[in-house]
């Protein structure tokens, strides 16, 4: 059966969207999936936007049977607005950000480990599983909305941050397909998503917004991220095409910041008054600041906000502690905290502070959002920095204008001395859906003939070799780094890498090591590093496999040499051939978020 509708799902860090086209239209009209969710026990409303937390009842609570959705695909969770709500009253029943979780390289994501570090009764569940029970919502949501025409029947697009890691963007994959989408959905850029919801918002007019030349900076910080990409305006045949040059790299750092700040600012305030929070009584202010951020920061917001934080202890056993946070003080503390203002050539902060450091999320140790971007920017050129002519933001913390002034500030004392002030792109009331429809209107310009942003890999790709030679006790071997995808490689080729022989172990368990550049866009397949700095080449998560031989040779390892192949659907896979006999064998990975879209 054909797709009747091209889908766009935004699986966010703090809210998911659905959105749609009609496949049959020739105008792309994009529109929303309303989602039914609790916002009270026994009370469901409907919104546009899911709240990405999960909320796990007592046994008692669950069994009182008020929690339960009509063809609800899963037992024991509440998901949405109401467990959002409660959040910060009962932050170890809750999950949250898990999909930054799942882009956590230094945890086992498929483990149950949130969440993290709670000490109640509750069966926890991994990255992985919780993703997948977010999209098990939205899909049950739009089969409700659509029951003649099943999701898993559609041209879907799932939205991913640009700087998700190629072991990140395979979990996020097996989620999905377990959730139910279609194996062939794609994975697309969350900045790209942006993008296209503003070329979708301007029609055939977007080539007036621009010319030739322009470089187009797509900032998008979220609840856990930031992801930040360049596309460059060329001319084809007399026509305006764009194409992405870069992508930054993987920055947690965004709203979840912005309430921890918040969450000190106010403890310093109870400590004041003779208040000092446990750490359950700190991580429920962290949440509650995430409701008050956002009413202070958006238009007409309440101002002053109350803080209350349930007693918990001997001292405070039925009672509450409060105080207040005006708009005034938080924009003091987040704006500087997080936009300062800065130079072009300014560098974030990396080393921590201690050399003890807690599990947990490795949140960035800078949150100055625009080092980040200086340093972003610089990393594009040997020479000068480049300087981008529009700005387009996405994300649920530009909502706030005072967060867009400061960043259009920020970026305009970029510019050269003559050249105007960066422009603003975009439809800034949508920001909260703007990831999904653009998605939405991606998969459906793929059936109709749209612009496309083109680009090919935004990273070049490698294979960590063990160097041959001399043991010695206690230190292992030098690691080398074998390009095997350039950078810009794209989909639907193929290419053989011309390097000597390499020894393929077989028939044990191994660990094969890979590395991604964004930096790198010279090196060319086979190209061997021997050496490299800690930046330049970012190590992902390894893949532990065992190879089964036709027979394991006395040495142990086959002698192979590396063909890389981008498929259409933008699955990158490293074949190893033999160079004795027939034999093959593939490792496979996604960077679909990476190819031509």
């Amino acid at each position: 059966m054909s797709a009747r509708f091209a889908v766009g799902i935004d699986l966010g860090t703090t809210n998911s969207v659905v959105a749609y086209c009609d496949l049959a239209e020739e105008k792309a009209s994009v529109q929303l999936v309303p989602i039914p969710q609790f916002v009270a026990p026994g009370q469901i409303e409907t919104f546009y936007s899911l709240p990405s937390f999960l909320y796990l009842p007592t046994p008692e609570q669950w069994a009182s049977g008020v929690w339960k959705l009509e063809g609800d695909p899963y037992q024991n969770l509440v998901i949405g607005a109401y467990a959002r709500q409660v959040s910060a009253e009962q932050p170890d029943r809750t999950i949250a950000a898990a999909k930054s979780w799942l882009c956590h390289s230094r945890i086992d994501r498929r483990s149950p480990l949130l969440p993290w570090n709670s000490n109640e009764p509750v069966e926890k569940l991994s990255p992985v599983d919780a993703s997948k029970y977010l999209l098990l919502h939205l899909i049950d949501a739009w089969n409700k909305c659509h029951p003649d025409a099943p999701l898993s029947e559609q041209k879907v697009v799932l939205t991913v941050p640009a700087s998700f890691d190629m072991a990140a963007r395979e979990l996020t994959r097996e989620a999905a397909i377990a959730a139910g989408l279609p194996e062939h959905f794609i994975l697309l850029e969350e900045p790209q998503a942006a993008l296209y919801h503003w070329l979708q918002s301007k029609g055939d007019q977007w080539r007036r917004a621009v010319k030739k030349g322009d470089v187009i900076f797509v900032c998008d910080v979220g609840g856990g991220t930031t992801d930040l990409t360049l596309v460059q305006v060329e001319e084809e045949q007399g026509e305006l095409v764009l194409k992405r040059i870069a992508v930054g790299n993987h920055l947690l750092v965004g709203g979840d910041n912005m309430d921890l700040a918040l969450a000190h600012f106010l403890s310093q305030k109870f400590a004041a008054r003779g208040t000092k929070l446990n750490p359950w009584q700190s991580v429920s202010l962290w949440h509650s600041c995430r409701k008050a951020k956002e009413s202070l920061l958006t238009v007409g917001g309440q101002d002053p906000q109350t803080i209350a934080v349930l007693g918990r202890g001997s001292r405070l056993i039925g009672g509450t502690v409060q105080t207040e946070i005006s708009r005034a003080e938080a924009e003091n503390i987040l704006i500087d905290g997080f936009f300062p203002l800065c130079p072009v050539d300014a560098l974030p902060q990396r080393q921590p502070q201690s050399g003890f450091q807690e599990i947990g999320l490795p949140y960035e140790h800078d949150t100055g959002i625009t080092k980040h971007i200086a340093s972003f920017l610089s990393s594009q050129s040997s020479s000068v920095a480049v300087r981008p002519t529009h700005l387009l933001f996405n994300g649920g913390v530009f909502k706030a204008g005072a967060f867009r002034e400061r960043l259009t500030q920020v970026v305009s004392s970029w510019s050269e001395a003559g050249s105007p002030a960066v422009k603003v792109l975009g439809d800034l009331d949508d920001l909260d859906h703007a990831v999904a429809c653009g998605a939405a209107y991606y998969a459906w310009s793929t059936s109709h003939g749209g612009i496309r942003i083109r680009g090919g890999t935004a990273r070049s790709y490698y294979v960590g070799i063990e160097s041959a030679g001399l043991a010695v006790p206690g230190i292992p071997r030098p690691l080398q780094a074998l390009c095997v995808v350039p950078f810009g490689m794209e989909e639907g080729t193929a290419i053989d890498v011309q390097s000597r022989e390499v020894g393929l172990i077989v028939g044990q368990p191994v660990s094969f090591r890979f590395f991604a550049s964004p930096n790198r866009k010279e090196d060319k397949p086979g190209h061997m590093l021997k050496w490299w700095d800690e930046e330049e080449l970012i190590e992902t998560a390894p893949m532990e496999l065992v190879l089964q031989a036709e027979a394991v040779p006395d040495e142990g390892f086959v002698p192979v040499k590396f063909h890389s192949k981008i498929t259409e659907l933008g699955v990158f896979e490293l074949w190893c051939q033999s160079v004795r006999d027939n034999q093959r064998w593939k490792l496979e990975f996604n960077v679909r978020e990476d190819a031509e879209v």
